[in-house]
């Protein structure tokens, strides 16, 4: 197979998602798979293995989506033209007429839903310049829960649907939210809040008329688990030796729970049993898992890849429980890196060509974060530019999770030059030891990845030969001015403020302020139907390039920015190929 032939087959082999069954109706299940050409949701009855397609949109459906407890109703979240603005639907398990949710509730941001065993839904949405969160009782209007200026989100109901957890960040501090629990009627019934720490709700005991709630808290400075029964206060911390980045899931008796914890860009499962407090390792591949959910009955399922191996979807009995079609050719493994820089100890992960020895040509792909993370799983992306004979670098830089709250929380201030810092870090490591050229290195991203590499042209065109920014913010103040709600209170949160209360900072950071500063060629690609991150402040900072007669190329597709349409993320990547080849 031919080496383009190879990588856009990687984007072409079916992908699933781990399938979410119904608390109590566990055979009926619901995944994600792209392979109709675009990501849809699916249904799946486990009796009789049959499956059908639940969704059809051009631009493909978010991962906004869930299934009731009792099995009979699939929610999902549609996108207006592929985009994060929409609203909230559902359609019964075996098929049937689409519904909207909340009738007569303006489209938004979605925030979350839950679902009771009793038919009550509650959802969030952002928009009108406000956070909302609405109760809907089948056959009555939807009512207002929750209402404010500041970010909140739903993260779950209980069964019998008494009691609604909630998320909020009513102290502006978007990084670090408090979790408050509330009846039907609003009355709060209990708070978990620890000032610059977070309190993030996770889900209810799956035991009907229980009330426990699963939450993560960082109280030690890093993700633990915490049971707390909001009717009594009685609370449950959980201590964890390594607890890395972490999420937890309830057993389905809610005597356990499964522990999920990422560190250094690997996945490893423990079993936690609540009445002994022993924790007991599962045993997995090495590697990277995406989810993971125990089934009735004990056993866990879960979605697993490596840098060098696509992903399928097993049990820990041994199982492969179901694939979405042929694999996807394999990949080269992942080299892991650990690069002292001024912040601390900055952990990249290299993936390198399978022939010839360095230095290579190499392509920086920075995180769309801020507050996520690289890891070891398979990426067709990366594979894709290793084919083409370039080393992979991708920087877990400060800012990222999986490294602990104090490196999450190190973004503040300077935002942008610390990550260019760490990335700058890392690249000179990997220049003194030959892996890679650095008169052939690139920057490249993403949403967050793509204003880095914007910001790191202007302020390090000494280290970079090329650009190439997708869906960038190129002017911090028109992005903030044009975002959704969601969006300025992340930004308030990394930069201290909004641009009229931190100008200074704002225009620090902005890529627009450095153009004249930019020597080599950048490519932006950029979306013309987006909403969230609108084509105004991309246009200033393209005008601003022509002004000072900067060499860019300007790539615009149709879809929204998550690129769900298989075809249109092969012709993106296959531009920037492209442009890599001519310009490094």
């Amino acid at each position: 197979m031919k080496a383009e032939e190879r990588w856009q087959a990687r984007f072409r082999a079916p992908r699933m998602t781990l399938p979410t069954w119904a608390r109590q109706a566990p055979n009926r299940a619901i995944y994600r798979c792209d392979a109709s050409g675009t990501w849809e949701i699916y249904a799946w009855d486990r009796t009789t293995g049959a499956t059908r397609q639940v969704t059809d949109q051009p631009a493909g459906t978010t991962e906004y989506a869930a299934i009731d407890p009792t099995g009979q109703w699939i929610y999902w979240f549609r996108g207006i033209d592929g985009d994060e603005l929409g609203m909230w639907m559902r359609q019964p398990f075996r098929g049937g007429p689409d519904e909207v949710v909340a009738p007569g509730v303006e489209i938004g941001q979605p925030g979350g839903l839950a679902v009771s065993a009793t038919g009550v839904a509650v959802i969030s949405l952002a928009h009108g310049g406000y956070f909302a969160t609405y109760q809907i009782r089948p056959g009555e209007q939807p009512r207002a829960l929750y209402e404010h200026s500041e970010a909140a989100w739903v993260t779950d109901m209980t069964l019998d649907g008494e009691l609604v957890a909630l998320n909020h960040t009513e102290d502006g501090d978007f990084r670090h939210p408090a979790l408050r629990v509330v009846r039907q009627d609003g009355q709060v019934v209990g708070e978990l809040s620890d000032p610059g720490k977070a309190v993030r709700g996770m889900s209810f005991s799956p035991v009907l008329g229980d009330r426990r709630l699963l939450a993560l808290h960082e109280r030690r400075r890093r993700s633990e688990p915490l049971v707390w029964d909001p009717v009594t206060d009685e609370r449950r911390e959980i201590w964890l030796k390594d607890s890395g980045e972490l999420s937890a899931e309830w057993y389905a008796d809610g005597r356990a729970l499964l522990i999920r914890r990422e560190e250094r860009a690997r996945t490893y499962l423990h079993r936690y049993d609540l009445a002994g407090g022993g924790l007991t390792p599962i045993d997995t591949p090495h590697g990277v898992i995406d989810e993971a959910r125990p089934r009735p009955g004990g056993q866990v399922e879960y979605s697993w890849s490596s840098g060098s191996r696509p992903p399928v979807i097993r049990s820990t009995t041994g199982q492969l429980v179901m694939q979405g079609g042929p694999s996807a050719p394999p990949s080269v493994p992942v080299e892991d890196i650990d690069v002292e820089g001024e912040g601390g100890r900055i952990h990249a992960l290299v993936s390198r060509p399978e022939h010839g020895s360095g230095p290579h040509p190499a392509v920086f792909l920075l995180h769309r974060g801020p507050w996520l993370h690289d890891n070891d799983s398979f990426s067709p992306e990366v594979a894709a530019w290793v084919d083409a004979g370039f080393a992979v670098v991708r920087v877990n830089y400060r800012g990222s999770t999986g490294y602990g709250a104090a490196w999450r929380d190190a973004l503040h201030g300077e935002v942008g030059h610390i990550e260019l810092s760490d990335a700058a870090a890392v690249r000179q490591h990997l220049v003194t030891r030959g892996i890679i050229d650095p008169d052939r290195t690139a920057l490249s991203g993403r949403l967050w990845g793509g204003f880095l590499t914007l910001l790191g042209l202007g302020t390090q065109p000494e280290l970079w030969a090329a650009g190439i920014a997708n869906m960038p913010i190129g002017c911090c103040v028109t992005a903030y001015e044009d975002a959704t709600e969601g969006l300025r209170a992340l930004y308030r949160s990394v930069f201290g403020g909004s641009p009229t209360e931190q100008p200074e900072r704002y225009a620090a950071s902005s890529p627009i302020t450095y153009v004249d500063r930019i020597k080599q060629p950048v490519l932006i690609l950029a979306s013309e139907t987006e909403k969230v991150i609108t084509t105004r402040q991309l246009e200033k900072y393209i005008a601003k390039l022509a002004e000072h007669s900067r060499e860019h190329d300007v790539y615009m597709y149709e879809s929204g920015r998550r690129s769900l349409v298989v075809g249109e993320r092969i012709a993106q990547l296959s531009a920037q190929l492209e442009f890599a080849r001519k310009h490094i």
